[in-house]
């Protein structure tokens, strides 16, 4: 297996793999097909793949409000064979650098509760927990809410 992966924009030619995946890796608040669609469409959203040759390695979808310098990690996923390869690192410091290049003073995401793996690699990643959110998910379970700093001096 080719283990050089490049993250570059999704296209509408990704739709079925991005569905495959979101499928494949969540069993709850799935997205589906048209909302993937909204996000490559959108020009004030982002949907990014990583690929290893042709295949869909993984994705990140960050949100940006108008008029804000807080950018949401709205999604990230990592195919079962890409897993252990450093995909979701590359998408994650892919989506921080974007961030940070276009003016963004932080990133947020809410993880389940009981994710422990995720909550784990997301504090490796700078993240912290500043909220928990009861009943925040589709089928009742808690989330928190997490946060990267970009500039914490100036807080």
């Amino acid at each position: 297996m080719n283990t050089e992966f490049r993250v570059e924009p999704a296209k509408l030619t990704d739709l079925d793999q991005l569905v495959t995946l979101e499928r494949a890796t969540f069993n709850y608040s799935c997205i589906s097909r048209r909302s993937f669609r909204q996000v490559i469409q959108s020009d004030h959203n982002y949907c990014w793949v990583a690929r290893s040759e042709n295949q869909l390695a993984g994705y990140a979808i960050a949100f940006i409000r108008r008029n804000s310098k807080v950018w949401r990690l709205y999604s990230i996923a990592v195919s079962l064979n890409f897993r252990g390869f450093g995909v979701g690192n590359l998408l994650i410091n892919h989506v921080l650098d974007t961030a940070k290049r276009q003016g963004a003073e932080a990133m947020s995401l809410e993880v389940k509760s009981d994710n422990k793996t995720a909550i784990h690699w997301y504090q490796n990643c700078g993240f912290e927990t500043i909220d928990i959110l009861p009943n925040y998910y589709d089928d009742g379970s808690d989330g928190f809410k997490m946060r990267f700093t970009f500039y914490p001096e100036s807080l």
